[in-house]
């Protein structure tokens, strides 16, 4: 489930924008144009499907903060996916998730005006070819069965603030089709690029914690997720293992996972030539950054979307090319979103051009500009994404 379209009203500085993205994507623009508030967009979205909206928004002190100018009457999302099956008929099947926040009087406090899930295909009339799978209203919830008529109800009352989306998701439900398509929101990744890896690197015994299937945004599971990939998916293992032996030579010999007690493991490495394994606090943070974006974009089952905010911030020029080959690799999975403001970095993607969207901040409002394709092919016969960049001309193009 890829996104399509994504319309956003009234969040932070996204005034009123639209957005189609590709399958891999780099947004680029000045500090302070707005890269970060479309991630926390759709982190925000993700956070609906999980049953966390409520946490997500008080985390960045209510609703005073997210809306426009701190005084739009609403936040508005429409969002526009491809279909839950891999081989569904776009036309027909993809889906579009409707979210309203309206600020309430406290300013920090919310409720949710308006939800909606259906078939993106037909309108409410032409019922051959318009599903509908939820609506909620400040008056009433209802979800629908798979046979496009019968109601659900929910025994249960539906929070103000909470979606019900992440309510009436269930395997056992009478619309298997909402359930999936929760998981599959819920599954997203946004990662800031304020993430700090512990210099310790230390995790419990594997034994002690359940699996983790990805690294959490705050990266705190990142030894836990990298220990169970790494000791039990050889394919993983062997991309990540070329990937560090790419960036720091033929002396790298492999990650090791050593006992700290009886109770926790610590990440390390094996030097050749080095009798003793180096624990990970020893590593530098640029190295640090490389293994956790290679830990992300190699992943063998990954979420349907990452997104990751600056990725290049602590990387050498060298490894930018080994990011960005993985990031294209990556973008066969899932749908990769990255934001930089890095020449050379988006210089090591000459070869497989991304899509590439341009933030402007104008007039208290940020601005989504898509290179179209065929323009950036034909500059990209005598230039680099790099070059273009720093001459300005990415920002004019039209």
């Amino acid at each position: 489930m890829k996104v399509l379209r994504l319309d956003v009203k009234g969040f932070r500085s996204l005034c009123d924008v639209s957005w189609e993205p590709g399958d891999l994507n780099v947004i680029i623009g000045p500090n302070g144009s707005g890269k970060t508030n479309l991630l926390m967009a759709l982190d925000l979205l993700s956070s609906s499907g999980r049953g966390s909206l409520g946490k997500r928004i008080q985390r960045d002190d209510g609703m005073k903060w997210l809306i426009w100018n701190c005084m739009a009457p609403r936040i508005s999302f429409q969002l526009k996916t491809s279909p839950i099956l891999p081989d569904g008929d776009v036309e027909c099947e993809s889906l579009t998730y409707c979210l309203d926040l309206v600020p309430l009087e406290t300013s920090k406090a919310y409720r949710i005006e308006h939800e909606a899930l259906s078939s993106h295909y037909g309108t409410e009339t032409d019922v051959d070819h318009f599903l509908k799978l939820l609506e909620r209203t400040p008056d009433s919830a209802m979800v629908y069965d798979e046979r496009k008529q019968g109601l659900v109800a929910l025994e249960r009352p539906v929070p103000e603030e909470e979606t019900l989306l992440s309510l009436a998701a269930d395997p056992l439900s009478a619309n298997r089709l909402l359930w999936a398509y929760q998981r599959q929101l819920a599954s997203w990744q946004v990662y800031s690029p304020y993430f700090r890896l512990p210099r310790r690197l230390i995790a419990p015994q594997p034994d002690l914690t359940p699996t983790v299937a990805w690294v959490a945004p705050d990266s705190h599971n990142f030894v836990s997720v990298l220990y169970t990939l790494y000791t039990g998916n050889p394919d993983f293992k062997q991309a990540l293992d070329a990937a560090l032996s790419a960036a720091f030579g033929d002396g790298f010999e492999e990650l090791v996972f050593m006992p700290v007690n009886d109770r926790r493991i610590q990440l390390g490495v094996q030097w050749k030539g080095l009798g003793r394994k180096l624990a990970g606090e020893s590593l530098s943070e640029g190295m640090l950054q490389f293994l956790f974006l290679i830990t992300v974009l190699a992943h063998p089952d990954p979420p349907s979307l990452v997104a990751i905010d600056e990725p290049a911030s602590a990387l050498h020029l060298s490894v930018m090319p080994i990011v960005a080959e993985y990031a294209v690799e990556a973008a066969t999975r899932t749908q990769v979103i990255l934001t930089t403001n890095s020449p050379g970095f988006l210089d090591a993607f000459s070869d497989s051009p991304p899509t590439t969207t341009v933030v402007k901040w104008e007039d208290g409002r940020t601005h989504l500009h898509v290179v179209p394709g065929e323009t950036l092919r034909y500059w990209l016969k005598e230039y680099s994404l790099g070059k273009m960049y720093r001459s300005g001309e990415l920002e004019q193009m039209e």
